[in-house]
């Protein structure tokens, strides 16, 4: 009989009560019991809910009150030193300190480092080594939930981030030292882990290593066989497990290495299929992940039937289905969708749904086709309704992608000469400051806006409401002496949301909810067809915000290829041309702010990294259309209209190259909890534009000093020109709350006032 698993469910529960959870705890009104008893609630139902589906192994040890990478550190006993750790069992507070630097209890500190998780839009807490790191079993939270999940009657897989992936994803904090050397230490605690999961009656267990699709090299190969070597002794079954792309010069390696299984994501990797048969030894189990977990679009059953069939016939038993990655990336049910259009939602397929692919698929190799003739059917159809549907296509739209050309993609002069352009009527001071972008979204402005939406307030009595909000922001740096002023955004929901409900081809939903990090979750639209702009979308907002100030006022967009990576994207043609529709939409926009005066406009590329493909041979493919999309959006604007863009946190050295042929006159970019570590590269490279690297972590609570910005800065100043600096935090200020923001913000202000002075002194 084919069996089936799931690799990870979503974590945030219903109504994105997990979230509900750990903010009321951090705020003091929840104790750390009653947290606890909402998490054994939600991993409950999560369970039962994959049961009922007709999972056949359950995965056990995927949920977490923040970050599953951070589980691992705190069972493998990685605790930077400045937590204060004296061994034994971590506390939550200690968890929490490290993902947020702050917590009821402890000392505040500087929180972990903070990055994207592959080539996804969840973030992970970045392992912090050191050369005399050591590993002890320090968590026992793998093994407890074995033990409640067991004692329900489940059968349980338990999850695990494998140790090769674990040390890859890891930053070293000493020089002199590298990572790879740290495995010798590490092996032994895996090896315990193991023992102690088969000692509860495990009979396997799911170890993730992702870094197998990516271009880790001989040295690192050549550590997967030792360690694996290692590990085979005294262990449940071993499924590893890899997804998100191609295993490419790695194949060999991870079908030979001395495990039970290997789970291969056919989504994106389906051209290995048959490579990987022939090299994966016969006793070895195939688990192949056929539903995207990536995405919300139904599985074309005949399609991945016609790939399972043969498989059935060469493998038996030895074939598993699953989805194709954790399910951690979509949302949870489509039910809870009560609004969305008919016919859009019949295309759809949440986790839930997607878990029912899976069994229906089950069902269909098990049984026979026939036996679930009348389901298979039904999804034929709404495929075949899809790619039909009137929804989807728009000839204006294709016939002004066709027509784009070389100059729609460049500004007229270069940065010097724009530059001078910008000064002569901005007259900055040395290192400006502004912010970039959002403002506190305080529960007033959150109430105002459900109202509106619910159709309880009048269209005036909203806009007053929000006119109020952004008077407040504009009156509020007067006061704190900022250089160039933002409107606040308080009439946005989520910075690609807000653009998608005013832009044709998105559709949104209600609890369509995904965990970004912590307790953040968005809630990312859905682009089904080709994209375009009935109206304009800020400028009214932008005008009133300028209406009240002698201070530039920036107008604020998020940039074609962040709103693309953030939203669950059409599969029915190449992203490229997805984007290039959303820039020639957004181009319009930040033709018309120009029009209106608006003369410094910031388009943000937050995740322009985050779609970077995974292998560094497909990179330069990516990067032309991804920055020729940013061009094409800003490009129509004279020389002397100022164009920022700002991007989150990512490790943007290895491109760039990339990012200086964007063009912007300015970029902000995170650098606060890296210390400015991610400046480094402009040593080596001679970045022509300005730039503003964040110097205070607004994920974080806490409120900086003018010492720590200053030294910041300075260190910033080594790297790039003192007249090409900005002061900005590093990211928007949407989730903290107003006192933080102006204290911080003051003190911002302070260490800009301060620098200026010590270079006159110079």
């Amino acid at each position: 009989m084919i069996q089936t698993h799931n690799l990870g469910f979503p974590r945030i529960g219903d109504q994105r009560s997990l979230k509900i959870a750990l903010e009321q705890y951090w705020k003091g009104s929840m104790s750390a019991q009653n947290l606890q008893r909402t998490a054994a609630s939600l991993r409950k139902r999560h369970w039962k809910i994959q049961d009922r589906a007709g999972i056949s192994y359950i995965p056990v040890g995927d949920f977490s009150l923040d970050d599953h990478v951070l589980d691992t550190s705190l069972m493998l006993g990685v605790i930077p030193e400045r937590f204060g750790w004296q061994g034994g069992e971590v506390g939550l507070d200690t968890y929490f300190r490290m993902a947020r630097g702050r917590a009821p209890t402890g000392l505040d500190t500087s929180a972990c480092e903070m990055t994207k998780w592959f080539d996804t839009n969840y973030h992970y807490i970045v392992p912090e080594f050191s050369k005399d790191q050591s590993f002890e079993l320090a968590s026992n939270k793998l093994f407890d939930e074995v033990s409640e999940a067991q004692s329900i009657g489940y059968q349980v897989k338990p999850v695990l981030l494998g140790p090769l992936s674990y040390l890859w994803l890891g930053k070293e904090k000493d020089e002199g030292f590298d990572k790879l050397d740290l495995l010798e230490g590490l092996i032994p605690v895996y090896q315990e882990i193991l023992g102690k999961l088969q000692a509860q009656g495990v009979a396997w267990v799911q170890l993730d290593e992702p870094a197998l699709i990516l271009d880790i090299g001989a040295q690192w190969r050549d550590a997967f066989t030792h360690c694996y070597k290692q590990l085979a002794t005294q262990s449940p079954k071993i499924l590893l497990t890899t997804y998100f792309g191609e295993l490419r010069d790695n194949l060999e390696l991870a079908c030979t290495l001395p495990v039970h299984g290997l789970h291969l994501d056919v989504v994106r990797a389906g051209s290995e299929l048959q490579k990987v048969i022939n090299v994966l030894p016969e006793t070895h189990v195939l688990s192949i992940g056929c539903v995207d977990g990536r995405n919300i679009w139904r599985t074309d059953l005949d399609q991945v039937l016609a790939v399972l069939q043969p498989l059935k016939e060469k493998l038996g038993h030895r074939l598993w289905i699953a989805p194709s990655c954790s399910l951690l990336h979509v949302p949870i049910d489509l039910e809870w969708e009560t609004e969305l259009d008919g016919e859009i939602k019949s295309w759809l397929a949440f986790a839930k749904q997607k878990l029912g692919e899976v069994s229906l698929l089950q069902q269909a190799l098990n049984q026979g086709v026939e036996a679930v003739a009348t389901p298979l059917k039904w999804s034929r159809d709404i495929c075949n309704h899809r790619k039909r549907s009137e929804k989807i296509h728009n000839t204006r739209v294709q016939e002004r992608l066709n027509n784009i050309h070389d100059a729609m993609t460049q500004r007229h002069t270069s940065f010097e000469t724009r530059s001078a352009l910008q000064q002569a009527w901005l007259k900055l001071p040395l290192y400006p400051t502004t912010t970039i972008g959002s403002f506190p979204q305080t529960a007033n402005i959150r109430a105002i806006r459900r109202k509106f939406k619910k159709e309880e307030v009048q269209e005036n009595t909203y806009h007053d409401a929000m006119k109020g909000e952004i008077k407040k922001a504009i009156n509020l740096q007067e006061e704190l002496g900022l250089d160039v002023f933002v409107h606040g955004e308080p009439e946005r929901n989520d910075m690609v949301e807000y653009f998608g409900e005013l832009l044709d081809g998105f559709a949104f939903t209600q609890h369509g909810w995904v965990q970004s990090y912590g307790s953040r979750c968005v809630k990312p639209p859905i682009i089904y067809g080709d994209v375009s702009r009935p109206e304009p979308m800020t400028t009214a907002w932008i005008m009133y915000a300028q209406s009240l100030t002698q201070k530039p006022v920036k107008g604020m967009l998020t940039g074609p290829v962040t709103i693309l990576n953030w939203s669950f994207v059409r599969d029915d043609q190449p992203r490229s041309d997805t984007c290039a529709q959303i820039a020639l939409a957004l181009r319009d926009e930040v033709n018309d702010l120009e029009k209106v005066g608006i003369r410094i406009i910031q388009v943000d590329e937050a995740a322009l990294r985050e779609g970077l493909p995974l292998r560094k041979e497909d990179w330069q493919h990516y990067l032309d259309w991804a920055v020729r999309a940013f061009r094409i959006a800003v490009s129509g604007v004279q020389d002397s209209t100022q164009i920022h863009t700002h991007m989150c946190y990512s490790n943007f050295n290895d491109i760039i190259a990339a990012i200086a042929a964007m063009d912007a006159d300015v970029i902000t970019i995170e650098t606060s909890r890296s210390d400015m570590a991610l400046l480094d590269v402009f040593k080596s490279f001679d970045y022509p534009n300005a730039i503003g690297p964040g110097v205070y972590d607004i994920h974080s609570p806490n409120v900086p000093s003018i010492e720590h910005i200053s030294t910041l800065m300075q260190l910033a100043s080594q790297r790039i020109p003192a007249q090409r600096l900005w002061i900005n935090p590093d990211c928007g200020l949407k989730t903290r709350a107003w006192k933080e923001v102006e204290k911080a913000l003051t003190v911002m202000v302070d260490a800009a006032r301060k620098l200026r002075a010590d270079q006159e002194v110079l």
